[in-house]
């Protein structure tokens, strides 16, 4: 099934999905126009339990349909993954589809299917391994980092292209699990990037970007053929094999810019002497023609009808070519400006930076910036920035007119823009001062205060470039300052006025007046420019201005802002005389009347070339998580060899796959029928998992032979062919099941030490180890016996589980699903929990019990739960609990599953369904429920087939701890840092039996999870532990004192949680 009847299916499910979800299946689950969701999702279930597989192939792509809408249907994950071992391959590949969306939700369900997963891996539709890969690297569990790490090597010497593209991007999530794989996974990233797919070049580029993006020298060999290749990779591929060139061009060429300046220096070079001129002439640049082979094969690129990829050439080309080759990339931007407001945006704050630097490139399209009514405020303002930044005396009069329409705007935020745009202008073009200025000024009489406050405040820059030309407009301003309300406005006036109070004598004085009576009223920043004012018409005109200016004092000495207070008593002592004073007075007009230097009207984007264009970091003009800086251009140019590739190597690489290797498979390896299959060219023997094994090593093992008589180029490659012949070596000269076993064992050793010695403590680690016995984690039933001798003949994986399919209860063993689970993985970390919260289960003796639901009340299901103590497998911060599911009913009872949660948005990682308990039997299973540090019950629904239970599960404070080992100077340190209305203490009378240092360790873990502390001191006993959810430290310390009696103490940021577990010790230590 081609992918494009793939994605016809799904939309034909979203079709059905609209039309009705109620619709009846011919299995007879027939419901009402009005049924509610849940019955919606049972008709799903049972088309997915159905015989038939047109059945299940609709129900999977309703599902699909769910999906694509945006809709959770994580609850269908145990019926829709026992069919993940189907025969029919539409219905896998939508399965698949399922399991990539949901693995890392129901991480406990996806590792039971692994073997599943791996067969699969064989299997020979290129879309089911590709699936199946993609789907194992979804499930994100440390333990199968080794089972991950074999599927990519065997994935990237896969024949299909599609899979190899696969195996890359499963080398990102590999990585981001966990990065001391990183070695390893160069090595594949090595060999991939030889591939010469177009399918697989931008895959494996994006993970040599997020695994190693130092290591330039994986590069060299390839980088002539990514150029070429460029054209025909897919658009995301493109632009992420552009910008990795980018920065591999920065470290390897010369700077092509000193091309621009060789004109000028052979002009003035004309009167040098025949010397000088000689020098000059011997050092001309010449463009590497790798650099110039970049350039020529991303030029194309620019007819692109996808904007990310026109506008990495754009980047590059700005970053990279000569500055006359630069403008080729304009016409393609200007295009990019028609599509949506998004687009837009990204692509003005790009011209908006070229626009600085090179004006001349976007001078011949101004009318496409010119902005339009229904363009949004933020692309109005860019807009204006790039006309701002393109003004210049020839052109400045056009785009003066558009602005005085853009004045006008109803859009006060734009209109404040483009006057700040006019008062640019007027800086930078001195010819239209004189016409901006008194725009501006005209400005002052509208109506709208937004626009009359940032007149000011431009005219006051302006103002200072000139001053003694424009009295006249200060007086106007002074006229206005009792119409104008806004702050900044009325303090840049009061500036103004005090600033050139000799220019207006008469007018001064008369402002400070006004100011005197409203200073009370007024903002701070007014107040400020009132009392500078007063200080400067002191010293310039103490006469009229001497007793307001003691008054204005007066009252910024009381003023409730000390800013204000702290200005008046410096300006009182630099002004006034006094004894104190009498130094600084000197020079109170220095300081006071001192000439200030003219501000600088820049725009905004004039320091955001400092970032790569097209980055997050140049958009948000800070430095974002994970930007990879430009290099500056090398003073001398690397050697240029280490790009040579030569002939022989890529015909080596590929033809003797044809011939040679199959002539060495019939002299090593295979019988004669085997070899005649192969010659077939028929597929079908990769069925069998031993056979498809085979023929995949010999496949390395030829490219491996071929590469050692052409020159042995690439010892990475070597290595791993060699491997992989040794290994098909070994595993042909063995029996089947030996071939199996010695895998896994090969996998296993990549573990950690922890993890290989965990081994003796699992039964079914030992069992993969020895004769391929069946793990004892299935019931008593013949049938379900013989069906788990049979499974590990034909697989065998590093966990050893069974298909979800198998799941069915029959006896009263316990531990159906997550007990097995724990056992598999035991000592292992799941997650990010720190070393100190995986220390050891708890060593008192007895597990409290809580019943959960009561088999009267409950029609023969009694359920009851307790705390194991240990880390929760699904998430760190989950607490997890152990439920006891018995059938005292006559009856099986089936489909035993958690239901409704209240409230809805309470975390709780559910056990697996369970399809039939018989009566008598009894299953113990796992949960993980997120309490969020409170002892709030979790209430859910516990249901069967045909009832729904309201059941409750208390939590008990010391059970939302984890245990957490540290020495005593740490917990004393520690403790230190918890004092005051962290720390909760009482003091108790014990009873008798509980004084001796056994009795109280066994009473605290009783009633606490947490960890002992080893103290020096007799008297004093110290435990520590951790809150599952936040993380927060919990110090319980008891000090004995005169017997009986101690002092008992928490300590800890969670005031209530201390509370309650001060209760419940001093409870347990006062009993006998």
């Amino acid at each position: 099934m081609s992918s494009t009847a793939l994605y016809n299916d799904q939309g034909g499910a979203e079709t059905a999905v609209e039309a009705g979800q109620e619709s009846t299946s011919s299995t007879g689950a027939a419901f009402g126009l009005f049924s509610a969701d849940f019955k919606k999702n049972e008709d799903l279930k049972e088309m997915l339990e159905s015989n038939k597989e047109s059945h299940k192939l609709e129900a999977m792509k309703r599902i699909v349909g769910l999906i694509a809408k945006g809709k959770n249907a994580s609850e269908l994950f145990p019926a829709v993954v026992k069919n993940v071992a189907s025969k029919n391959i539409e219905l896998k590949k939508l399965v698949y589809v399922y399991l990539v969306r949901y693995a890392e939700e129901q991480q406990d369900l996806a590792l039971l299917s692994i073997s599943t997963f791996q067969r699969a891996l064989k299997d020979p539709n290129q879309f089911i391994r590709a699936s199946a890969l993609r789907v194992l690297s979804s499930i994100r569990v440390p333990i199968i980092v080794p089972i991950m790490m074999l599927a990519i090597k065997e994935a990237s010497t896969d024949l299909s292209p599609y899979v190899r593209k696969t195996s890359a991007h499963a080398i990102q999530k590999l990585y981001s699990l966990d990065p001391d794989q990183k070695e390893q996974l160069i090595e594949v990233i090595e060999k991939l990037l030889k591939d010469k797919s177009t399918l697989v070049a931008g895959s494996v580029v994006m993970a040599f970007e997020e695994v190693c993006p130092d290591r330039i020298d994986l590069i060299h060999k390839n980088y002539r053929k990514l150029c070429n290749l460029l054209v025909d990779v897919e658009e995301w591929g493109q632009v992420v094999i552009i910008s990795m060139l980018t920065r591999y061009a920065r470290t390897q060429f010369i700077n092509p810019w000193k091309e621009d300046g060789l004109d000028e220096n052979n002009e003035t070079a004309f009167y040098d002497s025949d010397s000088e001129r000689n020098q000059t002439e011997a050092k001309p640049y010449i463009m590497d023609p790798d650099h110039r082979l970049l350039l020529r094969n991303t030029k194309p690129l620019l007819q692109s009808r996808n904007t990310a990829v026109v506008m990495s050439v754009a980047q590059l080309y700005w970053h990279l070519a000569p500055k006359h080759e630069v403008s080729v990339v304009t016409k393609s931007l200007v295009r990019l400006l028609r599509s949506h407001r998004e687009v837009q945006f990204i692509v003005l704050q790009n011209i908006a930076t070229m626009s600085i630097q090179r004006k001349g490139m976007f001078e011949p399209f101004m009318k496409s910036f010119y902005v339009r009514s229904t363009d949004p405020t933020n692309i109005k303002t860019l807009k204006l920035e790039i006309l701002t930044n393109l003004a210049n005396e020839a052109n400045i009069s056009t785009i003066l007119r558009e602005f005085q329409t853009y004045v006008k705007s109803q859009d006060k935020e734009f209109a404040a823009a483009t006057i700040q745009a006019i008062g640019r202008c007027a800086t930078n073009i001195s010819e239209v001062a004189d016409t901006c200025l008194n725009g501006l000024v005209q400005l002052l009489s509208n109506r709208d205060e937004t626009v009359v406050a940032e007149s000011v405040v431009v005219i006051k820059k302006l103002l200072q470039t000139q001053p003694s030309q424009h009295s006249e407009i200060i007086k106007h301003m002074a006229k206005l300052f009792d119409n104008i309300t806004v702050p900044m406005a009325r303090a840049s006036i009061l500036w103004l006025i005090g600033e050139y109070c000799e220019k207006v004598p008469k007018i001064a004085p008369d402002v400070l007046r006004k100011m005197a009576k409203t200073f009370t009223t007024e903002e701070d920043i007014v107040k400020l420019q009132t009392v500078n004012l007063a200080a400067k018409l002191y010293l310039t005109n103490s006469k009229q201005t001497k007793l307001l200016t003691q008054y204005i004092l007066n009252l910024g000495k009381y003023d409730q802002n000390y800013d204000i207070r702290d200005r008046t008593r410096f300006i009182r002592q630099l002004i006034v005389p006094s004894e104190k004073s009498s130094a600084l007075n000197k020079y109170a007009r220095r300081i006071l009347l001192a000439s200030k230097p003219a501000p600088v009207l820049e725009s905004a984007f004039k320091d955001r070339d400092r970032y790569q264009l097209g980055t997050l970091s140049h958009s948000l003009n800070i430095k974002a998580t994970g930007y990879q800086e430009l290099c500056d251009w090398p003073t001398i140019a690397p050697d240029a060899s280490v790009r040579n590739v030569e002939i022989i190597e890529p015909v080596n690489e590929w033809v003797p796959k044809a011939g040679k290797s199959k002539q060495r498979k019939s002299e090593k390896f295979y019988s004669d029928e085997e070899e005649d299959r192969d010659e077939a060219g028929s597929e079908s023997s990769s069925t069998e998992d031993s056979s498809s094994s085979s023929s995949e090593e010999s496949d390395d093992e030829s490219a491996e032979e071929s590469s050692k008589e052409s020159d042995k180029s690439s010892s990475a490659s070597e290595k791993t062919s060699s491997e992989s012949e040794a290994n098909s070596s070994e595993t042909d000269s063995e029996p089947k099941h030996k071939q199996k076993s010695k895998r896994i064992k090969e996998a296993a050793t990549e573990c950690s030490s922890e993890e290989s010695s965990s081994g003796t403590e699992s039964d079914t680690d030992g069992s993969s180890d020895e004769e391929m016995k069946p793990a004892p984690i299935k019931t008593n039933n013949v049938t379900s016996k013989s069906k788990v001798q049979v499974k590990p003949k034909k697989e065998a994986s590093l966990l050893d589980l069974d298909d979800f399919s198998q799941t069915s209860i029959n006896t009263s063993k316990p531990s159906v699903v997550s007990q097995s689970l724990l056992s598999d993985l035991k000592g292992l970390s799941l997650s990010n929990v720190p070393s100190a919260m995986q220390v050891t289960t708890s060593s008192f003796s007895p597990v409290k019990t809580y019943d959960l639901l009561h088999h009267m009340s409950a029609k023969g299901l009694a359920a009851k739960y307790h705390f194991p103590r240990q880390p929760c497998l699904y998430q760190p911060c989950m607490v997890a609990v152990q439920v006891i599911l018995t059938n005292c009913s006559d009856h099986n009872l089936e489909e035993i599953h958690i239901g409704d949660r209240i409230p809805a948005s309470l975390n709780i990682h559910c056990f697996n369904t369970i399809e039939r308990l018989e009566p008598g039997a009894a299953v113990t299973v796992s949960m993980g429920i997120d309490f969020s540090d409170s002892t709030q019950a979790a209430n859910f629904q516990l249901c069967t087939k045909s009832d729904k239970f309201n059941v409750s599960i208390q939590p008990v404070v010391g059970e939302l701890l984890t245990p957490s080992t540290m020495t005593e100077e740490d917990f004393c340190m520690e403790q230190r840092k918890l004092l005051g209305m962290n720390e909760t203490s009482a003091t108790i009378t014990m009873a008798t039996a509980n004084t001796s240092r056994l009795a109280i360790n066994k009473e605290i873990l009783s009633v606490a999870n947490v960890g002992v502390v080893s103290s020096t001191q007799n008297d004093m006993y110290r435990f520590a532990g951790k809150a599952v959810s936040s993380g927060a430290l919990v110090l319980v310390s008891l000090s004995l004192q005169q017997s009986p009696t101690a002092l008992l103490t928490i300590n800890t940021e969670k005031s209530v949680m201390a509370s309650m577990l001060l209760r419940d010790l001093k409870q347990a230590l006062v009993q006998a």
